[in-house]
């Protein structure tokens, strides 16, 4: 395994561009294609293109506030201590490797935006107490726990498709969680993920003359500045240093919280992270000024979601406009019987992912397809919505849009990781294919 790991590694640091070079050479293969498997002109492409380029801009704003509110909600000092008091059960590089992967896996069922987060923060708590231990694979290890996010509480598949007038009801009326999120063949893929990845991240650990360790001085938060002499404070700076206004204005944000609980049950939305982790981040970190000392550090990192993610929405409005995300699942639909469909059916949108990075998108083009192959084959239409689902989030593990507010946390480059991320992906697909085949 340290052998295929390393040449995996040596691959990805060769060949992997730099995420913004990758999406800009996604754009042009999904256009030469569109051209080449479509009845769509040059011109058309290039509407497509430029139709679909700002469809994303709420989802981008939704994910920059994902990482800036989740890395100044792990830099306060109540939570780096939770953070560290955690950490601390691993003693060894091999114990940090599987426990960063166990919190992410559990932090992603609960709710993807949730585990994308939590699980690189841990990471470089980790790397702060645990010195010799690969720093590549931590973080690798943290993002791999992403690989279930589909199959849990926030599944965009799964929750639409049990949604009351959702827009398949009509062909396959409304589907409870209990015959996919919580269905017995979904939770045994679950079980099996929890356990394998771990032991797949720690039986990659390099040798100790390959480890790329950091220098734990380099994962320090910001400090606070020193404060002048109450006597030399202005009012803006009695305003800026007081605990009042942030704990007066974080009660009002822990009120709606409990309010939106009460009234709709533990249902996560990406909103409603980015709203806990904004509110409690101001009030763990005591005054606005912290706050803002911390928010400055932030969003250093969110260059590269502000930059790539109308470049996918561009690619996702070539796909789905032109027609061919439909053709890629059409060729797989036409080698399906009723017991491949759900395998093919996670083939294919393992693929579609990797031009179309959103579950509702890629749902709502591939649905009508595998909805009507379903029934004309006969097949499950449940365990074929999860086999779309699972292949969603199957290709995250090499799809760099995902990766970015990790990697923005770590200090890190896709093709750090990736090397690691691949093994992963062969090995969970295994098990994925295996448990929608014959489950």
């Amino acid at each position: 395994m340290k052998a295929i790991t390393r040449f995996s590694n040596s691959l990805m640091e060769k060949y992997l561009p730099d995420p913004f070079l990758f999406v800009l050479i996604l754009t042009l293969v999904i256009f030469v294609m569109g051209l080449g498997f479509t009845e769509s002109s040059p011109i058309e492409m290039v509407t497509y293109w430029g139709d679909g380029f700002w469809a994303l801009l709420a989802f981008s704003m939704q994910m920059v506030l994902v990482l800036v509110t989740g890395f100044v909600l792990a830099s306060s000092p109540i939570f780096k201590k939770g953070l560290g008091y955690i950490a601390g059960f691993a003693h060894s590089p091999s114990s940090a490797i599987i426990l960063v992967t166990l919190v992410s896996l559990a932090a992603s069922w609960i709710n993807w935006g949730f585990g994308l987060v939590i699980g690189a923060l841990f990471a470089k708590e980790l790397a702060k107490r645990v010195h010799d231990v690969d720093y590549r694979l931590l973080i690798a290890s943290a993002y791999s726990g992403f690989i279930i996010w589909h199959a849990g509480f926030s599944g965009s598949i799964p929750l639409s498709i049990a949604t009351e007038g959702h827009p398949f009801v009509d062909t396959i009326s409304v589907i409870p969680t209990s015959a996919t999120i919580f269905a017995g063949y979904n939770l045994i893929i679950v079980a099996a993920l929890v356990i394998i990845v771990p032991l797949l991240n720690r039986m990659m650990m390099p040798k100790k003359g390959d480890t790329i360790t950091v220098d734990p001085k380099l994962l320090v938060d910001p400090v606070s500045e020193t404060l002048p002499a109450k006597s030399e404070m202005t009012p803006a700076d009695r305003l800026e240093n007081s605990w009042v206004l942030s704990m007066v204005i974080g009660v009002l944000g822990i009120a709606f919280i409990v309010y939106y609980f009460v009234q709709n049950g533990f249902a996560l939305t990406l909103d409603l992270v980015n709203f806990m982790f904004l509110f409690l981040g101001i009030i763990f970190h005591g005054t606005p000024r912290n706050y803002l000392i911390s928010i400055q550090e932030a969003v250093k990192g969110a260059g590269g979601i502000i930059v790539q993610f109308p470049f996918y929405a561009g690619i996702m409005g070539m796909m789905t406009a032109s027609g061919l995300a439909g053709v890629m699942s059409e060729a797989f639909v036409s080698v399906s019987t009723a017991q491949t469909l759900p395998l093919f059916a996670f083939l294919s949108a393992g693929l579609v992912n990797f031009f179309v990075p959103s579950g509702g998108g890629q749902w709502a083009v591939q649905a009508p397809i595998m909805l009507e192959a379903a029934d004309m084959l006969g097949s499950d239409p449940s365990r074929v919505a999860m086999a779309v689902a699972w292949g969603d989030a199957w290709t995250n593990m090499i799809q760099p849009f995902w990766a970015l507010p990790a990697l923005a946390i770590a200090g890190l480059k896709a093709k750090d990781i990736m090397g690691f991320c691949v093994i992963v992906l062969i090995v969970s697909g295994v098990v994925i294919g295996l448990g929608l085949l014959f489950l």
